[in-house]
C-alpha cells in the first residue's frame, strides 16, 4: 500500500485520488499514532473518490480501526500531511491511463509551468504554459464553536441528528454511536465509538462528505475521521475537559504528566496484539519485539555492518538502516527502518533512501519501510533495542574516527521498561534538567544519576539499566535538591530548568499545540506547525505555543514589529473563540528567543539553551551602536568599511525617518508590514544589503 519512491518526492497527478499510510509520534510524549491520509486531486472523477473512501476504510478495519483518517484535498492540505514532503509537493496535469483516458506522463520533451508558493512547506502547481495569472490566495480559519452529530442506527434506520453545541464535555460522547463534529465549516471531524455497529462506522466518513454538500461548504473542506481511544490532539482540544479511560490492558495505565505521558510497568504480552489488533495498531507494535536485528551504517554513501556489540548506539552525524525480521504464521516478515541523523549530510540521507531501495528489492519488496527522524522514535524502534537505545547528539559512530571529546555528558533518559525507554544525548548544561525525568551525567571522574521529583522508580531502574551500558563506572545517585558541588561544576554552574510544581501533578491530557505567526506572505498567516520541536522555531517569525494552561509568544530575533502585534491580538482571539470554552483569563506570555523560561523549553523535548549564542553575541549589548542618525553615503558601503557599531544586516535603523521615507518610499511601519523577502529587495536596490 506504501509507494516509497512517491512519498520521497512529493509528486502527485492531480487526476488522482491516492491513499498513502502514514505513522508519527508526537516528540516529547510516550503516546503515538497512526495516520492514514488519501489525497483528492482536482481533476478526479466522483467514482474515484468513492473508491479512495473505501479504501481508507477497509485499509482502517485492517488496521484495528486505531488510525486517525485525514481526507486531503488538493491545494488545501493539512500542515500535517505537508510536513511529510520536506523538499515540498508539485502538482502535475495528467493522471491514470484507460481504455477511455490517453495519458501522457512525464514526457521529456513536455514543457510545464509551475507556479510555487510557500515557505516552510512549499507547492508548485502546473498551470497552462501560456498563462500569465499566478495570484496566489491564503487561508487560515481556526473555526467557529462546534456542535457534534449523532449517526446512529438504534432506531432502526440510520439517522444524523444535531446533539449539542459548544462549549462540549466528553460525556456527550457514545461508544455505541458515531459523531460528526463540525468546526464552523474549517473542518469537519468524525468519532466512532468502539461499540457502534459496523454499519455506523462504515457509514460515518460518507454521512461527513454528505453534510459537506449539504451545507454547501467548500468541497476542500478537511475531514478527519478516528476511532474511540485513538482521538487526534485537536480533536481533544476542542472540548472543555478530556480525561483517557484508565487501563490500557497489556501495556499499562497512562496517565499525563506536565508534558510527558508516563506509562506505569506492566508486563507486555504479545498474545494481547493478536487477541485485539485495535491495541497493536494504535501501539504500533506488531509483536514483542523479540525478532531478529541486522544494522547497516551510511559510510562513503554505501552500507556498511554495524559491530553488534554497538547495537542501539545512534550517532547524529550518520544515517543507520535497521531491517527487523519476525514470523508471522510462520512466515518471515521485515521492516526497515530508514534512521537519519540531525546532522547527517544530504548526500548521506540521499544514500540511506537509495540504500533502503535497494535492499528492499533484496526482499522482493517484501520489507515495511519506515522512515525515522532522529529525536522522534516510533515505539517498536525503542522496543528492538530492549532499553538499549542511546542517541548521541553528534559525532560518529564510523571505526577509526576521533569524535571530539566533549568532556561531559549529559542524557536524558526516559521510560518506565525496557520496551519504551531511550536515552537522549542533550546539552551539558544546568538548563536541560527537567523534573520529571531521569538524567544522566558522565564526566572523566564521575558518573552521576540525577532523579527528578517527578520520576517514578520504573523510571529510575531504567535509567540505571542505560547508565551500566554507557559506563563500567560505579554511579553516584543524585537526588533533586540534593546535588552535590561536583555536580553542578559539571554542569558548568546552577541554573534554572523546568521543574515547576505543575510538572509533577497529573493533568488533563491536552497535548501542547504550536502555531507559527508570520506575514512573510505578503498576508498575516497563522498555521500549526506538526510534531514540532525546537528547530521549528522560527527566527523571522512568533510562534504562538498553547500549553492550555498558559499561552506563549515567542518573538524571534528577526520578527517585526507588525507580527508581534497581529500574533498577541491573535492570542486574545483564539482563546475568546475556542471551541471548549477556554477561560479567556488564560495567561498569555511573552517569550524572546534566546531568554526563554524554563516554563517555555520545558515543553520541549532535549532543548538546547544556547542554540542562537552566536546570533546573540553579535547583538549583545556590550556592541556599541553609534551615536545619533547616519546618513545613507555613510551606510552604503562594504560591512567592513562602515561606522563603528552598525550591523550591516540592519543598516535602515540608522537612517533618520525622513531620510528612511525618502529612500524606501514607505514609513517605517509599512516597511515592518512588508514580508521578508520584500524588505530584503528594497534594500538591495538601495545598496543597503
Amino acid at each position: 500500500m506504501i509507494d516509497y519512491s512517491e512519498k520521497l518526492k512529493g509528486t502527485w497527478n492531480i487526476s488522482l485520488c491516492k491513499l498513502r499510510l502514514w505513522s508519527s509520534c508526537h516528540s516529547g510524549y510516550t503516546t503515538q499514532s497512526t495516520d492514514i491520509h488519501y489525497w483528492i486531486g482536482n481533476t478526479s472523477s466522483q467514482d474515484e473518490q468513492g473508491a479512495a473512501a473505501i479504501y481508507v476504510t477497509q485499509l482502517d478495519e485492517y488496521l484495528g480501526g486505531s488510525p486517525v483518517q485525514h481526507r486531503e484535498v488538493q491545494g488545501c492540505e493539512s500542515a500535517k500531511f505537508k510536513s511529510y514532503f520536506k523538499n515540498g509537493l508539485i502538482y502535475k496535469k495528467g493522471g491514470v491511463g484507460s481504455g477511455f483516458t490517453h495519458v501522457e506522463t512525464n514526457m521529456y520533451s513536455m514543457q510545464r509551468l509551475l507556479h510555487v508558493k510557500g515557505t516552510k512547506h512549499v507547492t508548485a502547481r502546473e498551470v497552462n504554459y501560456c498563462t500569465r495569472h499566478l495570484k496566489s490566495q491564503f487561508y487560515y480559519s481556526e473555526g467557529s464553536p462546534s456542535f457534534i452529530l449523532s449517526v446512529s442506527d438504534a432506531s432502526g434506520q440510520l439517522l444524523v441528528q444535531e446533539v449539542a453545541t459548544s462549549p462540549l464535555t466528553q460525556d456527550l460522547l457514545s461508544s455505541s454511536d458515531c459523531y460528526i463534529l463540525d468546526q464552523g465549516g474549517s473542518s469537519v471531524m468524525v468519532w466512532k465509538g468502539k461499540a457502534a455497529s459496523d454499519e455506523e462506522r462504515r457509514s460515518a466518513l460518507s454521512r461527513a462528505v454528505g453534510f459537506i454538500k449539504a451545507k454547501n461548504y467548500p468541497s476542500n473542506t478537511k475531514v478527519e475521521v478516528m476511532s474511540e481511544g485513538g482521538e487526534s490532539a485537536m480533536f481533544k482540544h476542542l472540548f472543555k475537559s478530556w480525561k483517557e479511560k484508565g487501563q490500557t490492558q497489556g501495556l499499562g495505565k497512562t496517565h499525563s504528566v506536565g508534558k510527558i505521558a508516563k506509562v506505569d510497568q506492566v508486563k507486555f504480552d504479545v498474545m494481547e496484539l493478536h487477541a485485539q489488533p485495535k491495541l497493536a495498531a494504535q501501539e504500533r507494535m506488531v509483536d514483542d519485539a523479540s525478532g531478529h536485528i541486522q544494522v547497516w551504517r551510511i559510510e562513503n554513501l554505501e552500507l556498511k555492518e554495524v559491530n553488534p556489540s554497538t547495537y542501539g548506539q545512534f550517532y547524529g552525524g550518520d544515517c543507520y538502516l535497521v531491517l527487523y525480521t519476525y514470523n508471522r504464521a510462520n512466515k518471515p516478515q521485515y521492516i526497515l527502518y530508514m534512521w537519519q541523523g540531525r546532522h547527517a549530510t544530504q548526500d548521506e540521507v540521499t544514500a540511506c533512501a537509495y540504500q533502503a531501495v535497494n535492499l528492499d528489492n533484496k526482499y522482493n519488496g517484501a520489507p515495511t519501510q519506515v522512515r525515522v527522524v532522529m529525536g522522534k522514535e516510533p515505539r517498536h524502534f525503542l522496543a528492538i533495542f530492549k532499553g538499549g537505545l542511546i542517541i548521541f547528539e553528534g559525532g560518529t559512530g564510523r571505526p577509526g574516527v576521533v569524535n571530539r571529546d566533549p568532556g561531559a555528558r549529559l542524557f536524558q533518559v526516559r521510560g518506565t521498561h525496557e520496551m519504551n525507554t531511550k536515552a537522549t544525548e542533550v546539552p551539558t548544561r544546568a538548563s536541560s534538567l527537567n523534573t520529571n525525568d531521569v538524567f544522566l551525567l558522565k564526566t572523566d571522574q564521575n558518573v552521576f544519576l540525577w532523579y527528578g521529583k517527578g520520576c517514578s522508580g520504573d523510571e529510575r531502574e531504567m535509567g540505571k539499566a542505560v547508565a551500566d551500558l554507557l559506563s563500567e563506572q560505579d554511579k553516584q545517585v543524585v537526588m533533586e535538591g540534593q546535588e552535590p558541588a561536583a555536580f553542578w561544576v559539571a554542569l558548568g554552574g546552577k541554573a534554572p530548568y523546568a521543574s515547576d510544581k505543575r510538572l509533577e501533578k497529573e493533568v488533563a491530557p491536552h497535548e501542547p499545540r504550536l502555531f507559527e505567526c508570520s506575514n512573510q506572505t505578503g498576508r498575516f498567516l497563522v498555521t500549526e506547525v506538526a510534531d514540532f520541536t525546537q528547530d521549528d522555531l522560527d527566527e523571522d517569525d512568533v510562534m504562538l505555543l498553547d500549553t492550555w494552561e498558559e499561552i506563549f509568544l515567542w518573538i524571534g530575533n528577526s520578527a517585526n514589529q507588525y507580527e508581534t502585534q497581529e500574533s498577541y491580538s491573535s492570542a486574545v482571539e483564539y482563546l475568546k473563540t475556542h471551541p471548549a470554552g477556554r477561560d479567556p483569563g488564560t495567561p498569555v506570555s511573552t517569550v524572546k528567543q534566546g531568554y526563554e523560561p524554563p516554563t517555555f523549553t520545558g515543553w520541549f523535548n532535549a532543548w538546547d539553551a544556547h542554540k542562537w549564542s552566536v546570533s546573540q553575541t553579535d547583538q549583545s549589548p556590550s556592541r556599541a551602536k553609534p551615536s545619533g542618525m547616519l546618513h545613507s553615503e555613510q551606510l552604503v558601503k562594504k560591512p567592513n568599511q562602515l561606522p563603528q557599531g552598525v550591523d550591516p544586516e540592519k543598516r535602515e535603523e540608522y537612517l533618520t525617518d525622513a531620510e528612511f521615507e525618502n529612500l524606501f518610499g514607505c514609513t517605517r511601519d509599512n516597511f515592518q508590514r512588508l514580508p521578508k523577502w520584500r524588505q530584503n529587495d528594497l534594500k538591495k536596490k538601495a545598496g543597503m544589503f
